[in-house]
């Protein structure tokens, strides 16, 4: 009986774990944007943080603080990754995997790559940056409830939330 009343207990704290670990169920579930540009793929992993009502670029908050460095998403850090060499914004880029942060603005955003993956922008440091370009924003044509990352076969890469939208440039 003891035996039968240990394993039925280590079953449970099992079954407990691994349901945390379905990220479909989180309130900022994961998302792929993945598209082909001129023979190279680009593909941007990401979470989709929600309003929620709230003011989401809030210099003072917690959720995207404008002229502060975001990881572009929520939960683990935003990453982007391109199938061989590319140019963002017309600078290079070597093939590979980076950290992609951005610096939201009421009137324009940097767009940052990063050579550290790490879980949100908590340990971003500046002197690990592959690349900075500032792109402008503009008010998106319809209010984003959810963040949501698009890429166009031409190369367009936009970033839409709340009422703002930024593109950027991949060739």
């Amino acid at each position: 009986m003891k035996k039968m009343l240990i394993f039925t207990t280590l079953l449970l704290i099992a079954q407990v774990t691994f349901a945390q670990d379905d990220k479909s169920k989180r309130p900022s579930p994961p998302a792929q944007a993945r598209q082909t540009v001129g023979g190279k793929t680009v593909t941007i992993d990401y979470s989709q943080p929600s309003v929620k009502g709230r003011n989401v670029w809030d210099p003072a908050g917690k959720v995207a603080p404008a002229g502060q460095v975001w990881r572009t998403g929520a939960n683990e850090t935003t990453t982007i990754e391109f199938s061989d060499d590319v140019t963002l914004e017309g600078k290079p880029v070597a093939k590979g995997k980076y950290a992609l942060f951005t610096i939201p603005g009421e009137k324009d955003w940097t767009i940052i790559l990063n050579k550290t993956i790490k879980w949100g922008a908590f340990s971003y440091k500046q002197n690990e940056d592959v690349l900075r370009v500032t792109v402008p924003a503009r008010k998106a044509p319809a209010f984003q409830e959810k963040f949501t990352i698009d890429i166009t076969p031409n190369g367009v890469v936009s970033l839409a939330w709340a009422d703002t939208k930024v593109d950027f440039n991949v060739k």
